[in-house]
């Protein structure tokens, strides 16, 4: 008998031999066991040790039993997550997470694994969202996390989005699987653990199906997204890479923001809203020859050039 987890598999097309991002918790347990089950012989495991917990050794030793058990491939790779002044800590292990994946395929499978599985599921999905919202972010955000990206050359996936926690501890009793229980899942000093204790548990108390209706919202906003992103690309070549700036005066307000946001992400540069606001007020104000665009966006600067914006450092030097 099927559950959601073996479903949502059904739809998984990966290039074999695949990686599973493999912690020794539920989630990634319940995903490891059933790529390993529907793809016997031709699923490896990566466990990442992040050191940041007295758990950590715990973990890894029950990923190596784990794995030995099934004759499943293993690679342990220690990381340093310890985040810098201002970084959350969990944005700091998941930047170390992913590069330690990149580097452990390339050190011990080289081009042999090209292909990720990672286990988060749709109870991360919603608390994505729920902080994309509480940040105020734009459909970028509340589109939440991506279900498949390319990055150093791996592809990472994320198979299980619209598969609840519940449904995959349920497919680990019903297989015999263990796991182990992260201990700091409690710890509300974590931004993500005080969404789930304090906003995700009474939402869905009160709105059963909350979680599988914000999933699907969240669906939707990526699908207007990825729309606005194909207009964007539309848009560029119509005003110019560099833009024109007289081509961007004939469009109104959202869709000008909308290209020059593509524009700039294209060269590695986020605006903020407020930054965006003044630099289309700027460019609705270049009316004559002589008048200069000059504003810091991130850590460079938007400039007039001829007729057409440029980007510069802060000290007024062109980008190369």
């Amino acid at each position: 008998m099927k559950n959601a987890l073996s479903n949502a598999l059904d739809g998984f097309k990966p290039q074999l031999p695949l990686a599973v991002a493999y912690s020794g918790g539920a989630d990634s347990t319940a995903l490891l066991g059933a790529c390993h089950l529907k793809w016997p012989g031709q699923v490896h495991a990566v466990h990442i040790n992040h050191g940041l917990q007295a758990a950590a050794i715990d973990f890894e030793t029950h990923a190596r039993a784990f794995c030995l058990e099934r004759n499943i491939p293993l690679v342990v790779a220690s990381v340093n997550a310890v985040h810098a002044s201002g970084q959350s800590p969990e944005d700091a292990a998941r930047r170390a997470r992913y590069q330690a994946i990149e580097q452990a395929l390339r050190q011990n499978w080289g081009a042999q694994v090209r292909d990720v599985a990672l286990a988060q599921h749709a109870q991360d999905q919603i608390e994505t969202v729920i902080l994309a919202l509480s940040r105020g972010a734009g459909l970028p955000g509340l589109s939440g996390m991506r279900a498949h990206w390319v990055r150093g050359g791996v592809s990472f996936h994320r198979p299980i989005l619209q598969v609840s926690g519940e449904d995959l501890r349920e497919y680990n009793r019903m297989h015999g699987l263990l796991w182990v229980e992260d201990p700091t899942n409690v710890d509300t000093r974590f931004t993500r653990n005080r969404i789930r204790h304090n906003i995700l548990a009474p939402l869905q108390a009160s709105f059963p199906e909350f979680a599988p209706m914000l999933c699907r919202s969240a669906k939707h906003i990526a699908q207007a997204q990825r729309l606005l992103d194909e207009l964007a690309a539309i848009d560029l070549v119509s005003v110019g890479n560099p833009p024109h700036i007289k081509a961007l005066q004939t469009f109104g307000a959202d869709r000008m923001g909308n290209v020059l946001r593509h524009w700039l992400a294209s060269q590695a540069c986020q605006a903020s809203d407020a930054q965006l606001q003044e630099l289309m007020r700027q460019i609705r104000d270049c009316l004559t020859r002589g008048h200069k665009i000059e504003l810091k966006v991130g850590s460079s600067q938007v400039l007039r050039q001829g007729e057409t914006l440029t980007l510069g450092t802060i000290d007024g030097l062109l980008k190369t």
